[in-house]
This record gives structure tokens, C-alpha cells and sequence, in this order.
């Protein structure tokens, strides 16, 4: 064996193209010598076993994992650099090394050392200290003196050039912020440097903000070699007593937390020239304290590269690459690496940074679009869900809402507007608001779809939206819908059957020129009305009726579960979604569930009366028999001194006949329409004036008044506590 071979160690093959092609001397002297088997096993056992999440700091013992195959640190084993992707030839592993010695020495082909194996020779599992000299690693290959222009500049070169586009590849594959520093972080160590601590901004600025006060970088990730293997020599296993190498000082769990840059400091002129330095030139020697903290051990000489990150616009932190005392140290062109693998990283984070804002502000829109909670009417109990289509797609165009209305009823409106962008979610609040000011007049539901529908013609011609609209009378226990272009509702009866109603389809919101048509169904107690978008039964691998089938079919084995009473409306929610399969996730998803509990007819008192002065007084005999027959006698003077002042006013410019009605359900209420549609305004009455007191009388006794406006006229209405035996 050649003397400038160590035993028990492989020698390198030749460069990429010349498998059967022996090596010079003075081309082999830049290889370093291959890993041990046992210590490559324990690499690569250890590489297989960690991959810690992205986020904070790693504590003391964080790794680095292996690349996972995307090239960044994959390189072809013994001297044969990687393919496209980063992975090696493995026909180069079964080839017969070289022994490369000096001048004068010899070669030729020498077998494996007992009990190497290929994983070995693989340098993707090699610690840092072969891996800097095998083919693939930017390191300098060889001890020091070694991989000078001889005949090996022009491969260590290609290599560097390799590995830097692999890293780079890594780093720019992220999307968000802990993706990117992971990918700096696994792409370098071991492969270009022992350890590895990233330093970024808090706070982060976003795109042209300037940002006010001191500089303060926080530590945001570390990776560095394990204790086993930094605490081992190339010589351990072949040798146990030979001096073991010092190992590479623990900087992941030393290294400061937070660093407040000073201005005019060694760290900040650092920062501000951008280009990485050495650890041992005058700059970095002030720098590094600064940033690691006081009394922080950094290795000697050239084994420390501290490298600004700088964005498009600014310096947003700064990564420090470290390399063991028995490693060779970093080259002059190392620098340039460095100085790439910084650049690609901080775009990544401006990217990120970018990407995270822009998430936010979909978030916010998307939440702001959709009530916040539903109203939970008398008579009727609600329920919602909204899932976005993807993480990468939050806003959509779907929506739906649930609108109080006059009389107990309640308005339930799903919606859907094409698309999965910021213009679909703007549009469909345009159209939710117009809805709800529809609502508020109490049109009927093809007079809302209509008028949404001229809506959508005004905001652009292709703003089409699809919409179920709805209005639930608790009292009559029935339910009028309107459809434009929505998939049907499903209505589960207390049983346990259910049934998609057989609604018009009607045409899009966004046609023009088309007719809405509405039906009124029987809405029984204990029956629940489920509104939905297409997104819940319509993807790629099933037609939309396919899967309005395996809802129906979905919420019928649910109700089975809970006999002859109806599912509770949450779970009964989440059973629905849990339908969604894995290919089934092409559309965000509006999901609306209303259980009908009804108003019993003994708690509701109705009456017509004529507009006649003697009107006032028959409302106030009408009420005390209603409170007497419900046990609330204890409301007699109120009701009958509140029912008096609005029947008052009714009376006084009403020209049809007047109704009354009362409702005893966690609360009394009473509601006086008339056909007036002027709405009563409360003002402060001057001591001349003979009117304008009676809403005064009914704002300081009443537990909530108001009036809405309806096609037909309007309705005052105000609401009294029952008393607690009642309740």
C-alpha cells in the first residue's frame, strides 16, 4: 500500500467520465481520505433518525439531517460527482480504488478495507471532515497546503459551482420563513461547514417599510454535526488510543439568543459592507463577540465565515458557518459560496416575509367577510363551518349568513362567486352586504335574487355567483326558497329520513334577464335544513349529483346514531365534512345548518284591528286576557301602557287594518304593523309639545325595541323580560 494512503482508509476514485481511467499523483494528493465504515454507519444512522421541525433554535444537540434527495448535499461517492438531482452513480461505488500517493509513488487498484461498505464511500453520509475533501464538496480538499492550481483547480471548482446550485435549489424550493432557513441549514452542514446559526431581524421588515429603533437580530435557527460524531477523529476506529481531534466548540447551545446591533459597532460595519469576512480578520474578530456573546469559543484561523444576509433592500440578518479544528479550513473562494448562499437566502426571506403579509391580509379578508357568529333567533338553532380550498388558495368566493327579519323569522343565504382570489372574496362581500340590506326590507326571496342579480351585472360583466336564499317562519312552520344556480338543499326530518327538496334551479346570479322562482315547504320541528357551496359534493373524481347523493346517504347513517332524536347540530357539522376524502379538496367549502324547532301556537296571540280611536283600548283588553292565560300577570301595567302608546301611533296615520301580536318565548313580544312605511324616530319631547313622548315610554320600560320596514308597510316591535318563575 502506497505510503500516502493511511490504513484503513478508501482512497478516492477519479473525476466524473474517467471510471477506468487511473488518476495522477498529483490529482489524487488533493482527495482526502474516505471515512471509516463504523463511523459512517453511525452518521448515517443518525442522519436517518433526526429531521427536527422548522421553527425556533434548535437546543444543544440539534443535527443535521440528510438532504432527503434534492440534491443539496448528495454527491457522487469516492470523487464522482452528483447527477442532476444531487444523486450519485452507483456503479461508481462498486469501482476498484486508487491508492494516490506522492510524487514518486505508485498506483493502482486496492480493495475495500475489511468492513467498509458502500454507504461509506457515500459522501452524502459523511461527516464534515471527509465530505470537505470528496468530489461534490466545496471544502478544500485534502489537508492544508493541498488543492492548490495543480491539476485539481478546475473539478474542485465545478464542484463548488455544483453544490452551490444544489444549496441554492434547497433554499429557494421554500415558501415560508422556517422552510427557507431549514433549507440553508441542511443544504451546508456537513457538507460546507460543521455548524451553521442563522441570525435574522426582529422584526422582519415587510417590503418598503423603514423600520424605527435599534437593529435587534434574534437567533433563528441552528444545525450543527451531533456530539458523536463531533467528538470523534478519523484514526478511532483503526486506533482507539490515538489522540482524538479537538471537536467543534457547541455553538448551537452557546451562541446568544439576541443580539441588538450598535450603530457604528464592529457588527454593524459588518453588516453594512455585506460581503462575508473570515473569522479572523479585524472585522469579524469584534463582530462575532457582539453577535454570539462575550467569552463564545469560534474556532481559529479560517474556520469561521460570518456572511450579512441582505434582502433587496436591506441587511435582515446574518449566518455564521463554522468548520472543526481538525477540518480544513475555509478558502478564499469559500467566500464566494458563502456570499451566494446568503444571497439566495435573504430573497427567500423577503419572499417569505412577502408571502406571510399577503397570507395575512387574506386571512383578514376571508374573516372579515364571514359573520363572525350567528344570531341564534327563537325558534330556529344555527350552525356553520367554512374551510378554505387549500393553504396555498384561503380566500374564496363562498359565503353564507343567517339575517334576523321581523316576526321570529330568519333569513338563511348561502352563496358561491367564481374563483379562489382576492377579486372573488372583494365581490362576494359586495353582494353578502347587498343581501343583507335586501334582507332588511323584507322582500320577498326572488325579489332579493333579482335584485342581486342586477348587482352583479353592475359590479362587471363575468361576476356570476351562485345563491340559496331562504326565509324560515318559526311561527308557520314553513320556509320559502329562492335558488339561483346553487346546488339543493338537503332537509333531514326528526326520523332520521332525508330528502333534497325539489327546488328551481333558476339561473346564476350575474345572467341578467332571468325570472327567480321560490316555493314555501313545510318546515316540521325537529327537522334541520343543511345549506351548502359545490365544493362540499362536487370535485374531480365525482359529478355534483354523485355526491349530493353520498351527503344524503351521509347524514341518514348520522341520524341513525342517535335513534329517534335529532343530532346535536355541531357534530352533525363535522360529520358532514368528514365525507371529504382525500382528492376531494377543489373548492373552499360554505357550510349552513338551521334546526327547526318552531313556535308553538300557544305562545302566539294575533289579532287584526281597525284604525279606530276606540282601537287603543281593545288592544290593551286583547293583551291582559293573553298575560292572564299565560300566568304573566306580573306584565300587565307595562304591556298594557307600552301596547297603548304604538297602537296610539298606528292608529293615527294608518289607513288599513292594524295587527297585534304577541309571543311568549324566552322573552314576551309584542309586534304592531301597520301600512305606513314611515319609520318612528325617537327624539326629546319640548314641555309645549302634546305628542312625542310614547317611544320615550317604550325606550326606558322596554328590555328592546325597534321598527323595521316591510313591502307592505312596517312593524314597531319591543321586547319585556318574563319574570323568573316563567322563565
Amino acid at each position: 500500500m502506497d505510503s500516502g494512503s493511511p490504513a484503513g482508509r478508501v482512497p478516492a476514485a477519479g473525476p466524473r467520465g474517467g471510471g477506468s481511467r487511473a488518476r495522477t499523483p498529483e490529482a489524487a494528493s488533493a482527495a482526502l481520505p474516505a471515512v471509516t465504515a463504523e463511523r459512517a454507519s453511525a452518521v448515517a444512522a443518525d442522519n436517518d433518525a433526526r429531521e427536527p421541525a422548522a421553527g425556533a433554535p434548535q437546543p444543544e444537540g440539534a443535527t443535521a439531517a440528510a438532504d432527503g434527495g434534492d440534491g443539496a448535499r448528495a454527491t457522487a461517492p469516492t470523487g464522482h460527482p452528483a447527477g442532476p438531482e444531487g444523486t450519485a452513480p452507483t456503479a461508481a461505488a462498486e469501482r476498484p480504488a486508487v491508492t494516490a500517493g506522492g510524487p514518486g509513488g505508485g498506483s493502482g487498484p486496492e480493495p475495500r478495507p475489511k468492513g467498509a461498505s458502500t454507504a461509506a464511500t457515500d459522501t452524502a453520509h459523511r461527516p464534515a471532515t471527509e465530505a470537505a475533501g470528496a468530489a461534490g464538496h466545496p471544502g478544500p480538499a485534502g489537508p492544508e497546503g493541498a488543492g492548490r492550481p495543480d491539476g485539481t483547480g478546475h473539478a474542485a471548482g465545478g464542484e463548488r459551482l455544483r453544490f452551490v446550485g444544489a444549496a441554492t435549489r434547497r433554499i429557494a424550493r421554500g415558501i415560508d420563513l422556517d422552510e427557507i432557513v431549514l433549507g440553508l441549514c441542511r443544504a451546508t452542514v456537513p457538507t460546507f461547514a460543521d455548524a451553521i446559526l442563522v441570525y435574522l431581524r426582529d422584526p422582519l421588515p415587510v417590503g418598503d417599510e423603514r423600520p424605527v429603533g435599534p437593529v435587534v437580530l434574534r437567533l433563528r435557527r441552528t444545525d450543527q454535526l451531533p456530539e458523536h460524531v463531533r467528538g470523534t477523529g478519523e484514526g478511532d476506529a483503526a486506533d482507539p488510543e490515538a489522540e482524538r481531534p479537538e471537536p467543534v466548540p457547541d455553538l448551537a447551545g452557546c451562541a446568544a439568543e439576541r443580539c441588538e446591533v450598535r450603530i457604528g459597532g464592529p457588527l454593524a460595519e459588518v453588516l453594512r459592507g455585506v460581503r462575508p469576512v473570515f473569522g479572523d480578520s479585524s472585522a469579524a474578530r469584534a463582530a462575532l463577540p457582539e453577535l454570539l456573546g462575550d467569552d463564545r469559543p469560534v474556532p481559529d484561523r479560517q474556520r469561521t465565515i460570518l456572511a450579512p444576509l441582505r434582502g433587496r433592500r436591506r441587511v435582515i440578518g446574518a449566518a455564521v458557518f463554522v468548520r472543526r479544528p481538525d477540518r480544513a479550513a475555509f478558502e478564499n473562494d469559500d467566500l464566494l459560496v458563502a456570499a451566494q448562499l446568503a444571497t439566495h437566502t435573504a430573497l427567500g426571506v423577503d419572499k417569505a416575509v412577502l408571502y406571510g403579509r399577503e397570507v395575512y391580509i387574506a386571512d383578514e379578508l376571508q374573516r372579515t367577510m364571514l359573520p363572525d357568529s350567528l344570531p341564534q333567533p327563537t325558534g330556529v338553532r344555527l350552525a356553520s363551518r367554512y374551510l378554505p380550498a387549500a393553504e396555498t388558495a384561503r380566500v374564496g368566493g363562498d359565503w353564507y349568513d343567517a339575517i334576523p327579519l321581523p316576526g321570529n323569522r330568519v333569513a338563511l343565504v348561502v352563496g358561491d362567486v367564481m374563483g379562489h382570489s382576492m377579486t372573488s372574496a372583494a365581490i362576494m362581500g359586495q353582494l353578502r352586504t347587498t343581501a343583507q340590506t335586501l334582507a332588511g326590507l323584507d322582500l320577498p326571496p326572488a325579489e332579493v335574487l333579482h335584485h342581486l342579480d342586477e348587482q352583479a351585472q353592475r359590479l362587471g360583466s363575468d361576476r356570476m355567483a351562485t345563491c340559496m336564499y331562504a326565509v324560515y317562519d318559526p311561527v308557520a312552520h314553513r320556509i320559502v326558497i329562492a335558488n339561483a344556480g346553487h346546488p339543493p338543499p338537503i332537509l333531514l326530518h326528526r326520523g332520521g329520513r332525508a330528502e333534497v327538496l325539489r327546488v328551481p334551479p333558476g339561473a346564476p346570479i350575474g345572467v341578467g334577464g332571468v325570472d327567480f322562482e321560490a316555493v314555501e315547504l313545510d318546515a316540521p320541528a325537529g327537522a334541520t335544513l343543511l345549506l351548502y357551496t359545490d365544493g362540499l359534493v362536487e370535485s374531480r373524481i365525482r359529478d355534483v349529483w354523485t355526491g349530493i347523493e353520498q351527503l344524503r346517504e351521509r347524514l341518514i347513517e348520522t341520524a341513525r346514531l342517535t335513534g329517534p332524536n335529532p343530532p346535536p347540530l355541531e357534530p352533525l357539522c363535522d360529520e358532514v365534512l368528514g365525507m371529504l376524502g382525500p382528492g376531494d379538496r377543489d373548492d373552499d367549502i360554505a357550510l349552513l345548518a338551521a334546526r327547526f324547532e318552531g313556535i308553538a301556537p300557544s305562545d302566539v296571540a294575533y289579532w287584526f284591528l281597525d284604525p279606530r280611536p276606540q282601537t287603543a283600548r281593545q288592544a290593551r283588553r286583547l293583551a291582559r286576557r293573553a298575560l292572564t292565560r299565560w300566568g304573566l300577570e306580573e306584565l300587565t301595567d307595562a304591556v298594557e301602557l307600552l301596547v297603548s302608546e304604538v297602537i296610539t301611533n298606528a292608529v293615527r296615520y294608518a289607513e288599513r287594518p292594524i295587527t297585534l301580536r304577541l309571543l311568549r318565548t324566552d322573552v314576551l313580544r309584542c309586534e304592531v304593523g301597520d301600512d305606513v312605511p314611515q319609520l318612528p324616530r325617537l327624539r326629546q319631547a319640548r314641555p309645549s309639545d302634546e305628542g312625542g313622548r310614547g317611544l320615550y315610554l317604550v325606550n326606558r320600560l322596554a328590555r328592546r325595541w325597534g321598527a323595521t320596514r316591510l313591502s307592505t308597510g312596517k312593524v314597531v316591535w319591543f321586547e319585556l323580560a318574563l319574570p323568573a318563575h316563567a322563565r
